[in-house]
């Protein structure tokens, strides 16, 4: 059980950082030669690679893409990191590199301090923010209506691409199944792991070609091709990470609206039975002008909703169909996007709840001003007629 002294092999390892900056990013102001030299010098296209059976129909956001300076690592040789702009408020930053490694000294690597920058070392996670801070230093001007970095929603995914294995992709997951379980899940430890984690961690392979596989978790995947060629799976797996945090950033925002909207009505109720009792007068000022923003955030989270879900019809039966509905059912976007869809609801029925109150009181207002014109003046003046004849 796990006692087998694991080969050396030839090992990409692919770290994806995605962050949501803001809700979009004027992708103009990214085309600025300075901003360019500030950062890298040189901007990398941002091709669609896809499978062959992959509908050419197939549309993904198409972000700008920055090249960052390589550095230093242990075991790793050069690190290439780069970043991807999205124009509706997604950062993507990527730390890519290739060295010989056995299967058990893997599962460390990825909280090891191996990147070495101007005398000091990092971890992937440590480097990748260090990078986002230094690019969204340079991209601020350019971020509309940008989030603090403090309360910045993020995403974080690993892939151990093996470039070189001894046998058939399935047979040697198989003999060393206790470690490319513990990598998927994430436990440093391969020999605690139970029977029934390690089936369901190794329970839905894919392979295109026969001599490559691919296999996926939350937070890690594992793929075998000796010919390199994974440049689609990557962007499959980094677009579901990006569709997951759109969808938790907007279930915040959503719900921290909902408090919002609540604390008000409790108040707008106090104030409004204050006024029946004669204690205190409600002030022009109402809750109206804050439930109209509320409605106008419940449209643009329709918006966000709809655009999500048009781009991410990848739907079928085609390879990176199957990968991406495999992720979506990892990561549970069904999940979220009904508790989203929760929200968006409750939110509709506060501003139609007040939009009814205000209504109420604008009718209460126009009946009690009808009968001061209609009834009250009249009689007022029959009254002084008489006292003057």
């Amino acid at each position: 059980m796990g006692t087998k002294e694991s080969p050396s092999l030839l090992t990409e390892l692919i770290y994806f950082s995605i962050k949501d900056v803001g809700r979009a990013i004027d992708m103009k102001k990214l085309e600025s030669p300075a901003l360019y030299a500030r950062l890298s010098g040189k901007k990398l296209g941002s091709p669609l690679p896809i499978r062959k059976d992959t509908p050419t129909s197939l549309a993904l956001p198409q972000p700008v893409w920055f090249a960052f300076e390589e550095v230093e690592a242990e075991g790793l040789g050069k690190v290439y990191p780069s970043a991807k702009v999205y124009n509706d408020g997604a950062v993507t930053i990527l730390l890519r590199g290739k060295g010989y490694f056995k299967l058990d000294e893997l599962g460390p690597l990825s909280h090891s301090p191996l990147i070495k920058s101007q005398n000091y070392s990092y971890t992937f996670e440590d480097f990748a923010n260090r990078l986002f801070g230094r690019l969204l230093d340079a991209i601020g001007d350019a971020i509309i209506d940008g989030i603090e970095r403090s309360n910045l929603q993020e995403e974080h995914y690993l892939a151990y691409c093996f470039l070189e294995y001894p046998e058939h992709p399935g047979a040697f997951v198989q003999n060393y199944r206790h470690i490319f379980a513990s990598l998927l899940i994430g436990e440093p430890d391969s020999t605690l792991l139970h029977e029934t984690q390690i089936q369901a961690a190794l329970a839905r392979p894919f392979s295109y070609r026969s001599d490559d596989l691919a296999i996926f978790d939350m937070d890690h995947c594992i793929i075998f091709d000796a010919q390199h060629d994974y440049e689609d799976i990557l962007l499959i797996i980094e677009h579901a990470n990006y569709r997951l945090l759109e969808l938790r950033a907007l279930d915040r925002l959503l719900d921290l609206r909902l408090d919002e909207a609540e604390r008000d009505l409790t108040v707008y109720g106090i104030e409004k039975n204050k006024k029946r009792k004669g204690k205190t007068r409600l002030r022009g000022k109402t809750p109206q002008r804050k439930f109209a923003r509320i409605q106008a955030l419940r449209f643009e989270a329709l918006f966000i909703l709809e655009n999500l879900e048009n781009s991410s019809k990848i739907i079928g039966d085609y390879f990176l169909g199957q990968i991406y509905s495999r992720l979506c059912e990892i990561f549970n976007t069904e999940g979220w996007s009904r508790s989203v869809e929760r929200r968006l609801d409750v939110l509709s029925s506060v501003y139609d709840m007040v939009k009814t109150d205000s209504a109420e009181r604008r009718t209460l207002v126009l009946e009690i001003v009808f009968i001061i014109v209609c009834i009250v003046l009249p009689l007022i003046q029959i009254w002084q007629a008489l006292i003057l004849k």
